[in-house]
């Protein structure tokens, strides 16, 4: 199994770069902005938590003390909600980048808390905030990459094809997706439950 991912990683390591490097530009720039009191990253990062706290089912189960259903929902959203349709989308060979842009700047605009402090400052917290990150990012990191990887090889026709007649996939491009999702199962299931179960959630 390890051989098999060790490849599928290797296969798929051009999109994975890209995709990483855009998270590394993004949520630097977004925790930048943040630190520096810039007031349209401030004012959104206000706005995306308060909407959180009302809209996401993760957020209200954890507001009401439900955290490892708070986990599990979380899971199950960023698995199939975010990351396979990323992976889709990656036939396009924008998507992922984009997605990853919005979501590594949203990721470094929340290193602040609600009184706009820094939560880095403290070694609990900065431990809570960059472990999650970590874990979140990494498995999305694999999951748009892989994306990229699928929709170069569907683009440079690298079969044998699998599928119907209309709109059939590299076969090698859609296993090395699968034993990638091997990795970004776990890494998504661990950050949820370190989010919401972990020493300052």
């Amino acid at each position: 199994m390890s051989t098999q991912i060790g490849l599928a990683l290797r296969h798929a390591r051009p999109g994975i770069v890209i995709i990483a490097m855009t998270y590394i530009l993004s949520v630097t720039s977004g925790a930048v902005m943040a630190h520096a009191g810039n007031s349209f990253a401030l004012r959104y990062r206000d706005s995306l938590v308060a909407r959180a706290h009302r809209a996401d089912p993760a957020s209200r189960a954890d507001d009401q003390g439900a955290h490892a259903t708070a986990a599990l929902i979380d899971f199950s959203r960023n698995l199939g909600l975010a990351a396979i349709p990323e992976t889709i989308g990656g036939m396009t060979l924008v998507l992922p980048v984009g997605l990853a842009a919005y979501r590594g700047w949203v990721g470094g605009i929340v290193s602040v808390n609600h009184a706009h402090r820094s939560r880095l400052a403290h070694v609990r917290t900065a431990t809570y905030y960059l472990v999650t990150l970590f874990l979140q990012l990494a498995a999305f990191i694999l999951a748009g990459g892989g994306g990229l990887h699928l929709g170069w090889a569907f683009l440079k026709h690298r079969g044998p094809f699998v599928g119907p007649w209309w709109f059939r996939l590299p076969q090698p491009a859609l296993v090395d997706v699968a034993w990638l999702y091997a990795v970004v199962v776990p890494l998504f299931a661990v950050g949820s439950f370190w989010e919401f179960l972990g020493p300052t959630a």
